[in-house]
């Protein structure tokens, strides 16, 4: 319920329109003069103050300088009598909502006090709306206390404040469009657009009109001008992902933009000027890029003048169990509204684990743990099948003796069940299901691997 301060050295005013608009659903306080009414904006959060214009001691013009220097954008709306409509004009020019003339009808005040009170609600929602921006993209948000992700704090929080180009390189899933966000959230331009193009995603036509816009009838299909992601970035930042897949003929372009902020429409003659903040990211090595040609030198110096390394996650093991907690509680409590936590020993496997995937693969399956979960805590047959994978085994095999191909591949099968039976403190039920097989299926290979001497748990 919104509350409104009515403010009115007239008691009879104050009585008639604190009824009238409770009526309306309004919570009311009441004030006699603007001094009392001060004093209850210091303590109370209110959505709106209905003020009369004229009153003793502090006149309404200065009451609403007073409110305007302490929450500027709290709506006030003035009450006038006939004679004070120049001043009702003046408190509009100080930022005054509206003004209504006594005496007045109910309709007339509702109409405008519903308009003001719906105003303030679109304010404070776009506001709470930001805060959780910046807050979800702060670096807190970016999980970890490994050294070299230490590392990477201090380069993007050094860098935030800048205008300087940052070069995110990692492999896929480690998180280089979070760092992005937090980059352009912790920096001036966070109350400006983040624009994000996926360069893999288009074709080279397609991308250099999604980059540069076009003008009407520049090709084929073009019905209408159509602004590109530089334009739209302008005053904030532009995040190229995968910029290893830009073809050659954009990235002569682009580096152009990136020497003068400047460039043309696909099928246009005039130069648009920006002010953008450009952020690049890959998961290929674009020196060896360069080296192969496929990738112009030129760029890659203007790109990487700060360059931000993410580790994979198989380098920061010892990130995992935060990560693995702080998605649990993410998931917990946006889905479930109540508590989970992961089990030790699917927390070892989780620890365990390559995660070729790297973050990415291990937030999935936290999610889909999460949600399948029965009981409060999160175990081994939570976890999606096939996370034991040929990568964790590291069995050489070679290949120029294809003949021995049969004895390789019994070797796999048995170190994939014994590392199957370590994860799951040999529990046959759990190994078997990490496997994705029967448990019948795995007594069976224990036997032909003449593993049956293990202690196996019911």
């Amino acid at each position: 319920m919104e509350t409104i301060l009515i403010v009115d050295d007239e008691k009879n005013y104050l009585v008639v329109l604190s009824a009238f608009l409770s009526e309306e659903g309004y919570e009311t306080l009441t004030a006699s003069s603007a001094q009392v009414a001060l004093e209850i904006l210091e303590s109370t959060e209110l959505d709106l103050i209905l003020t009369d214009m004229k009153m003793p001691s502090m006149d309404g013009v200065e009451f609403l300088r007073c409110i305007k220097e302490r929450l500027p954008d709290l709506p006030v709306v003035m009450m006038t009598a006939y004679g004070t409509v120049e001043r009702a004009v003046e408190a509009m020019q100080l930022g005054a909502f509206n003004f209504i003339q006594k005496p007045f009808q109910n309709e007339t005040l509702k109409q405008i006090v519903d308009k003001a009170v719906g105003t303030y609600r679109i304010v404070k929602e776009n506001k709470r709306l930001v805060q959780a921006l910046s807050t979800r993209h702060s670096f807190d948000n970016i999980v970890g206390k490994s050294k070299s992700l230490q590392v990477v704090f201090d380069i993007i929080g050094r860098v935030a404040h800048t205008k300087a180009t940052v070069l995110i390189t990692g492999e896929s899933g480690t998180g280089k469009e979070l760092v992005a966000k937090a980059i352009h959230y912790n920096s001036p331009r966070r109350d400006k657009p983040l624009v994000t193009v996926s360069c893999a995603a288009l074709t080279e036509t397609l991308l250099e009109s999604e980059l540069f816009g076009h003008e009407k009838g520049a090709f084929t299909g073009a019905i209408a001008m159509r602004k590109g992601r530089f334009e739209m970035a302008d005053g904030g930042t532009l995040f190229l992902d995968e910029i290893g897949e830009v073809p050659a003929a954009v990235q002569i372009k682009l580096l152009r933009v990136l020497e003068d902020m400047s460039f043309e429409r696909v099928g246009g003659t005039r130069t648009i000027a920006v002010d953008v903040r450009l952020i690049a990211a890959t998961n290929k090595d674009l020196r060896d890029e360069v080296k192969q040609h496929s990738f112009r030198e030129d760029l890659f110096f203007r790109l990487n003048v700060v360059h931000v390394n993410l580790p994979p996650l198989r380098e920061r093991s010892e990130d995992i169990p935060l990560l693995a907690t702080h998605f649990v509680n993410k998931y917990a409590h946006e889905v479930l509204y109540e508590e989970r936590s992961v089990s030790p020993e699917a927390m070892r496997f989780l620890c365990n684990h390559r995660w070729s995937g790297n973050v990415r693969e291990l937030e999935h399956a936290i999610e889909r743990a999460v949600l399948l979960s029965k009981g409060k805590k999160i175990t081994l047959d939570d976890l999606p099948k096939g996370l034991v994978s040929f990568s964790d085994l590291e069995i050489p095999i070679d290949w120029d003796k294809l003949s021995a191909l049969p004895e390789t591949l019994d070797a796999i099968e048995k170190k994939l069940i014994q590392k199957a039976l370590s994860l799951s403190n040999n529990v046959q039920s759990r190994a078997a299901s990490l496997m994705g097989i029967p448990r019948a299926n795995l007594q069976y290979r224990l036997k032909k691997h003449s593993l049956e001497f293990i202690k196996c748990l019911k």
